[in-house]
């Protein structure tokens, strides 16, 4: 059974161009029906998709048509749109019931007996910056930002973003993420300093206790 990570896949249903423009696409029905057709082509209807996050906006009916259209069974981590409304909608319609396998607000689990997967829709610091092998550190997969590339902070490579602004529209698979994240540690060397609570917080005084 593959796993797939998706882009973070919204359908919408108001004509908003900053919502689709910045995409490619000329209408909100052009980007949904190809953000359909892009996700049949890699995931087939045996496969489990760990969707992270915003699954709808606006119309839950319109939205939940074109859910009933994707192959594959689904995991979702909640987003920031994926209102209780929406996720009470999701879960309960009899159409998507078989397809719905959970959901959660984050979700951690190895994957090949190897590698620790965090998965969040917001992204999240998981991984020191210090000397631990590769496999050690805990890979922390995101959407929410709407970032044209995979990092957020391009000297940690294991904070991965998922979105589909930086995988053209398309969901990717995990192997194809733990390949770009190694590619990514072997062109830093190593992550470049230990991390501490006054290099990163703004109130390092007062985890300091001062």
């Amino acid at each position: 059974m593959r796993y797939s990570l998706p882009a973070i896949l919204t359908f919408v249903s108001h004509n908003k161009p900053f919502l689709y423009e910045p995409r490619g696409f000329s209408s909100i029905e052009e980007m949904n029906e190809t953000l359909i057709e892009n996700w049949n082509k890699v995931v087939k209807p045996g496969d489990v998709v760990y969707h992270l996050g915003d699954t709808i906006l606006n119309d839950t009916d319109k939205g939940i048509e074109y859910m009933r259209r994707l192959n594959g069974q689904i995991f979702l981590i909640y987003g920031n749109h994926d209102s209780p409304k929406r996720i009470d909608a999701i879960f309960t319609h009899e159409e998507l019931h078989y397809k719905m396998l959970g959901g959660w607000w984050a979700y951690q689990f190895k994957y090949n007996n190897k590698f620790s997967i965090y998965m969040s829709h917001y992204p999240t610091l998981t991984a020191n910056y210090d000397d631990k092998h590769f496999s050690q550190h805990v890979i922390n997969l995101h959407g929410h930002t709407h970032q044209r590339t995979n990092w957020l902070d391009p000297k940690n490579p294991f904070m991965y973003h998922v979105g589909m602004d930086s995988h053209n529209n398309t969901p990717v698979h995990i192997d194809e993420i733990i390949t770009d994240i190694r590619q990514r540690w072997n062109e830093i060397g190593q992550l470049p300093v230990i991390v501490k609570p006054q290099d990163i917080y703004p109130y390092g005084g007062l985890i300091n206790g001062n």
